[in-house]
């Protein structure tokens, strides 16, 4: 994969997250604010004041997230962001940290 074609699947990724999130909160689902500097996105959550950041790392093609669980890198395969690690897929795992600092069962999706 070329840098060009990273940077707009990592873009589209993170937009579609902070859209998702967004659309969360205004439903009343989470309480969250987002907040989005170049390819870095802030995921605070409300009622507790802990944070979940989602970046992406041209260098190495890869997605980070830091959450209170760790730290994960995704690589995209086949078109899914996957866990350098164990292979879980980003939304998924995503979704699981997003319930234990929020609070909330929430379902992301690409």
């Amino acid at each position: 994969m070329t840098e060009s074609e990273f940077l707009v699947a990592a873009e589209a990724t993170l937009a579609a997250l902070e859209a998702a999130l967004e659309r969360a909160n205004d439903n009343d689902e989470l309480d969250v604010e987002c907040s989005r500097r170049g390819n870095v996105l802030e995921i605070e959550f409300i009622d507790n004041g802990s944070k979940i950041i989602v970046n992406s790392q041209a260098p190495m093609q890869e997605l980070w997230i830091a959450a209170k669980s760790g730290g994960f890198h995704y690589k995209l395969k086949e078109g899914v962001w996957r866990n350098t690690r164990d292979d879980s897929e980003f939304f998924s795992a995503l979704s699981t940290m997003v319930g234990e600092q929020g609070g909330t069962t929430l379902q992301l999706k690409p």
